[in-house]
């Protein structure tokens, strides 16, 4: 039975979409809820999964093509899984007899057919990746069906070390290597929608936005010991890691409720005020940075934040997160530190109107009661829209922070 393969309805605000990656050939055996192929939208990349047991008879629509929702981009016959994979064992039975003739080209077959995809069979998407990162698709473990190489297995490499090791490799190659003294070489590789949607938005937040940022220092001794005297016993109770994000997490709320304005937006000529605290965490993702929220915010405990977080991190590093998951947002905190930034300005996440920035912590001398003393220090910066938060507002909501972190016990006495 024939079956038109479609685009997914779209979410709101979302126009039209890039066919991303075809993770199947035509005529090629696929199963049920197999993932067909992989397409993005200006926020989330949708996965369409077959419908039945069956093959792939023809795709309409080619990696990087754009297309709308309910457009159909290829036809799919059900229940011809069967025939095709017999096919496939018989070709291959026909082929081995042919060329069996010797031990060391059984061997070589062997090989070949467990490595990886050659170049010219590789997807635009997995191609571009092999060049970025100057990898052998050989080296490559290949998942996919038939012994053919996915973006994923591309991106699972790269994580584990092997494009360190290649560059490395590369590096070595090149020393016993002639090279021209003038070879200057550049890449041209083309954004991906959801590059060019945070470069629009980046953009937008600054011609549209009197932003302006405040800075404050933490010193983060009191929840550093907390955290090392209970982070054993906290994994063992809630089954997730006690990190530094929640207790950010749960002093901005607290000073999100003393100073409401930097919880609001600008919509037209009237400022909305918020009575919920919806907080945007940015987490990076091979696609770029992506803002999931925290719903209801001062309703989690910090077991509930962590192990939201760590879902957010998961599902964006899989390119699971669903536009449900970054929709809204009434306030944003990143974390560069992660990265070892010491300082930075954050821009806002419009219509937000402000953006808390955390920075890494380091070991500093600090003057505390006339004595000088080591303490782990962060820096940390708010950048705010100056049209509807005054400095004396985003200097009070900075320092708030402050004085929950250095004193944690005030958020559960509620002080």
């Amino acid at each position: 039975m024939a079956i038109e393969i479609k685009v997914p309805v779209l979410p709101e605000s979302v126009a039209d979409a890039t066919i991303a990656t075809w993770h199947v050939k035509p005529g090629e055996s696929v199963s049920r809820d197999q993932n067909l192929v992989d397409i993005e939208t200006d926020k989330v990349v949708l996965e369409v999964v077959a419908p039945d047991d069956g093959v792939i008879s023809e795709i309409i629509k080619e990696e990087g093509d754009t297309v709308l929702q309910e457009e159909v981009i290829a036809k799919f016959e059900a229940g011809a899984s069967g025939d095709a994979k017999a096919e496939s064992r018989d070709d291959k039975k026909d082929s081995s007899s042919k060329e069996e003739s010797s031990k060391e080209e059984k061997k070589e077959e062997a090989k070949e057919e467990t490595s990886s995809a050659d170049l010219d069979v590789l997807s635009p998407a997995v191609r571009r990746l092999v060049a970025e990162h100057n990898l052998d698709p050989k080296q490559i473990p290949a998942s996919g069906k038939g012994g053919r190489l996915t973006k994923e297995d591309v991106e699972k490499f790269i994580k584990d070390g092997g494009a360190s090791a290649k560059s490395s490799d590369s590096k070595k190659d090149s020393g016993s290597a002639p090279v021209s003294a003038g070879l200057r070489e550049e890449k041209r590789v083309p954004m991906t929608r959801l590059r060019k949607r945070i470069a629009e938005r980046l953009v937008e937040a600054q011609h549209t936005a009197a932003i302006l940022t405040t800075f404050n220092d933490i010193n983060m001794k009191e929840v550093v010991d907390l955290r090392a005297r209970y982070k054993e016993q906290f994994e063992k109770v809630h089954g997730t890691r006690l990190g530094f994000m929640s207790f950010f997490v749960k002093a901005t709320v607290e000073a999100l409720k003393r100073y409401p304005a930097v919880n609001a937006s600008i919509d037209g000529d009237d400022i909305v005020y918020h009575g919920y605290y919806d907080i945007g965490v940015a987490v990076s993702s091979p696609r770029g940075l992506v803002v999931p929220v925290l719903r209801d915010a001062d309703t989690l405990s910090l077991a509930e934040i962590e192990a939201k977080i760590r879902e957010f991190g998961e599902k964006a590093r899989d390119n699971k997160l669903t536009v449900e998951d970054m929709t809204g947002g009434t306030f944003t905190i990143s974390n560069g530190g992660v990265f070892g930034s010491l300082m930075a300005t954050p821009i806002i996440n419009p219509p937000q109107s402000g953006i808390l920035g955390m920075n890494r912590m380091e070991d500093r001398p600090v003057v505390i009661n006339g004595e000088i003393v080591i303490r782990p220090m962060m820096n940390v910066a708010l950048s705010y829209d100056h049209r509807i938060i005054d400095g004396r507002e985003s200097v009070g909501f900075l320092k708030t922070i402050k004085e929950f972190i250095e004193d944690p016990a005030r958020m559960l006495l509620d002080l």
